[in-house]
């Protein structure tokens, strides 16, 4: 049976005096929960050479392989005409969205993907 762990798990294993957590297949950390233990020095354990991700793994997503790999041309230079800025940005987004539908197909949902696509250009200051 999996253990499933949340970043105020980690808080209270820590303020129990636990110094460190061993990490397996049945053995799950939330994101929140990985930085919670780095933050408060918790050493985590990993069987193997298993190593935290940087993403959670989504086998519904990756066909099975561990980690996707999506290629895309390079990003166009920071264009200085505020007018293009709006195509620039449309553009970015539909090169990203091809390499995710040439990977991924019917598998993910187009409203999802461009919610998705607009979250991380917005985080990266291409709004």
């Amino acid at each position: 049976m999996k253990q499933f762990y949340t970043e105020n798990d980690i808080e209270d294993l820590f303020k129990g005096g636990t110094k460190s957590l061993r990490v397996n297949d049945d053995v799950v950390l939330t994101d929140l929960a990985y930085e919670k233990a780095r933050r408060l020095g918790l050493e985590l354990l990993f069987d193997g050479a298993d190593t935290p991700p940087l993403a959670p793994i989504r086998p519904y997503l990756s066909n099975g392989s561990s980690h996707a790999t999506l290629k895309a041309g390079p990003i166009p230079p920071a264009v200085t005409n505020p007018q293009a800025e709006p195509a620039r940005q449309e553009r970015i987004a539909q090169r990203i969205r091809s390499a995710v539908l040439a990977r991924l197909g019917n598998q993910i949902d187009a409203k999802l993907l461009d919610t998705i696509i607009g979250r991380v250009l917005k985080s990266t200051g291409v709004k």
